[in-house]
């Protein structure tokens, strides 16, 4: 599916759109197509308007409901895939404060049970110290103070015992010098430190482990609701349980070659060890 990044914003609309101009060219009622699809026509209703985002399902009982041809169809899942997806500009977030994107991870962190982090270039947040959080936004053109505290202050959803995190790491995540030696010697061992957390799993994916696919993002994936995907720009946020679906399962890929506890920290112990020397 190729879309430029402006289009996740129309498309709910677009979406909207047509699924009402489709029962309407039909010569349907709201009534019929509700009952045909087994919703209530309040729901129905509340699609067409633009209130509720339709999933994929509901896209698809409208379709067959409205007989829609296999053209029509493909045009209509597209738009409701890209209805699930947004685009979060790196800019953007820049001009109304980092600080405030910070406010939106610790809610989705919230309300998460289960949290999956694939890491293939840079350690997150939640296992940075300090100095490897400043290095790490040394980049951004605004003031990054408020944002380095809501980091810090964003951590203690570690110790919560009603989750479980998954952190998958690769050996360049947790060896790219972001700071001076001393500096990465603490972060390694910070890591090693917080593998010990009862709820918390930090693998371990050296280099020349056979992975099959290539780690292309970092990626996030909050119980089976909601993926987000990093890139240089900005950040994808996937809804549609198709795209989820796919990012557990490299995630699940993965997540069997990764080493976890002792080999994980004895592994750990010695790139913290060259860094010490």
């Amino acid at each position: 599916m190729t879309f430029e990044p402006e289009e996740l914003g129309q498309s709910k609309a677009d979406l909207t759109e047509t699924l009402r101009a489709m029962r309407r060219r039909a010569g349907r009622t709201q009534v019929w197509l509700a009952q045909r699809c087994n919703m209530s026509q309040t729901k129905l209703s509340n699609i067409e308007t633009g209130r509720v985002t339709p999933g994929l399902v509901d896209v698809e009982l409208i379709l067959r409901a409205l007989d829609a041809s296999a053209e029509i169809a493909a045009e209509v899942t597209t738009l409701a895939r890209l209805a699930h997806t947004e685009w979060q500009n790196k800019r953007a977030s820049w001009r109304r404060g980092l600080e405030k994107r910070q406010s939106e991870l610790a809610g989705l962190e919230a309300e998460a049970v289960t949290l999956r982090y694939f890491l293939p270039a840079m350690v997150t947040g939640l296992l940075a110290t300090p100095e490897y959080i400043r290095a790490s936004l040394g980049h951004a053109p605004v003031d990054i103070s408020k944002t380095v505290a809501k980091k810090l202050e964003r951590q203690s959803v570690l110790h919560d015992a009603g989750k479980r995190f998954t952190f998958l790491l690769t050996e360049q995540a947790v060896r790219w010098a972001v700071v001076p030696r001393p500096a990465m010697t603490a972060q390694i061992d910070h890591l090693a430190s917080l593998s010990r957390l009862p709820n918390v799993r930090i693998g371990v994916l050296p280099l020349g482990t056979a992975l099959g696919r290539g780690p292309m993002n970092t990626f996030t994936v909050y119980d089976q609701r909601l993926a987000t995907v990093e890139t240089f720009t900005g950040r994808m946020v996937f809804r549609d349980a198709r795209d989820i679906s796919e990012h557990l399962r490299v995630f699940t890929q993965y997540e069997r070659r990764a080493l976890f506890d002792q080999e994980a920290r004895d592994l750990l112990s010695s790139w913290s060890t060259q860094y010490r020397s």
